[in-house]
């Protein structure tokens, strides 16, 4: 069993590259089944969910080979139109295949996806969406068996909720489909920008990505091309985080500051400098951090809730009291016990988590709950006293590469070890 082992209290000071976006590679993953041809995609990181994105996209029929940071994937021949499940459970953005599948064979069966548990993620928008655009679904022990037998059309669709998984599933099903589809109260996340950017360049037809109202034109065909992935905006604040509860300074090379205007704003409360140039932040924090009012999660351009469980972590060390609102998952608190046995003082209840800061985190032995609650532990270890000892870390893996070595760059003491289980 591998394992981080961190030897707290060292300054991070020092210069890294943001790397790829998981929550956009993944989908232009999926997106790769629309278009023919060879797609090259650049700056795509080395997760575990990226693996588990390209078993899928073999499965179905694709090549797939990685050349230094670059996936090359020849989508000539799509054979299969189903994702078993022991794949689909490998990750739960495994969902947004759906669209993909179906836009490009009119046909897909697929079981529910599986990844972090952060409690209830209903389908049932991409459900809906996708009957609207003739698409007859049949759920029977947990399994999707979807079908457009006359072809997939345009409609109207109005989301309940700007959801990111529902937006990106409906456009990737309106890129092929005939006739003009128009999502309204879309997600605005860069992710979904990102997606239609790749997929314009493929041929594809969309208008307004980034704003509540997309429309797609479908065409008869896309072809592959070069794209390359946006960098990650929780990765960023994960290293801003890193910095901020060590008291010193980094520079993010590659990143996109107005991406992350609401996360920047909230450091600069905490009493942290900022400073932006080109695609590039400087961030130095040299004072004690200080409390914040309150922080609530939103749909973007709110605060995201990737970046909750790293900022409740990082306010552990903020003097005063925060407040944190978690308004988008019901169960993303579950890593504040493991922060509790480090020294923090949080408690939580429903929505509503209340930090009182203190001024020493201490060394612990504790257990990653999912992929951002390991980060904020990674943080807390940090900043703490002492060493930490963090298992489970196959989940950190799903959204970082390689932790351990772009921190030791900018002066972590921080090694990934096996352990006989």
């Amino acid at each position: 069993m591998q394992k981080l082992v961190i030897s707290g209290e060292k300054k991070i000071c020092g210069e890294i590259s943001v790397q790829g976006a998981k929550n956009a590679a993944l989908p232009l993953l999926a997106g790769c089944v629309l278009a023919r041809g060879e797609t090259v995609l650049h700056n795509c990181p080395r997760l575990s969910d990226v693996y588990a994105s390209t078993r899928i996209l073999t499965h179905l029929g694709c090549r797939c080979c990685r050349k230094g940071d670059s996936v090359i994937i020849s989508s000539d021949v799509i054979s299969r139109s189903d994702i078993p499940e022991e794949l689909m459970r490998e990750m739960r953005s495994s969902i947004v295949f759906l669209g993909a599948v179906i836009g490009r064979t009119g046909k897909c069966c697929l079981s529910f996806p599986g990844g972090c548990e952060l409690g209830p993620r209903p389908i049932d928008m991409h459900i809906s969406a996708l009957r609207q655009m003739g698409v007859s679904i049949c759920e029977e022990y947990g399994v999707l068996r979807c079908e457009a037998s006359k072809g997939l059309h345009g409609a109207k669709i109005t989301l309940s909720f700007p959801s990111v998984g529902a937006t990106e599933n409906v456009i990737m099903a309106a890129a092929l489909a005939k006739g003009e589809t128009v999502i309204r109260n879309a997600a605005r996340e860069p992710e979904i920008t990102d997606l239609a950017d790749f997929l314009n360049l493929c041929g594809a037809r969309i208008y307004g990505a980034g704003t509540s109202t997309v429309r797609i034109s479908g065409v008869e065909q896309l072809q592959g091309c070069e794209h390359r992935v946006m960098p990650d905006r929780i990765v960023a604040t994960t290293y801003l985080g890193a910095a901020a509860i060590t008291g010193g300074e980094v520079s993010l090379i590659g990143s996109k500051p107005e991406d992350i205007e609401a996360i920047l704003s909230v450091f600069e409360e905490m009493g942290c400098n900022i400073y932006n140039y080109g695609d590039c932040i400087y961030m130095s924090c040299h004072k004690p951090l200080k409390s914040v009012k309150t922080i609530r999660t939103m749909p973007y351009p709110g605060f995201p809730t990737d970046a909750q469980s790293i900022m409740l972590s990082v306010l552990s060390k903020a003097k005063g009291t925060s407040i944190m609102v978690e308004n988008i998952f019901e169960s993303r608190y579950r890593q504040v016990g493991e922060l509790v046995r480090m020294g923090c003082m949080i408690k939580t209840e429903g929505k509503v988590a209340i930090i009182e800061g203190v001024r020493k985190l201490y060394g612990a032995r504790v257990v990653a709950t999912d992929l951002r609650g390991g980060a904020a532990l990674v943080l807390a270890g940090l900043g703490a006293q002492g060493e930490t000892v963090i298992s489970n870390i196959k989940l950190i893996d799903r959204g970082y590469e390689a932790i351990e070595k772009s921190l030791s760059e900018i002066g972590a003491d921080i090694r990934r070890i096996t352990e006989a289980t």
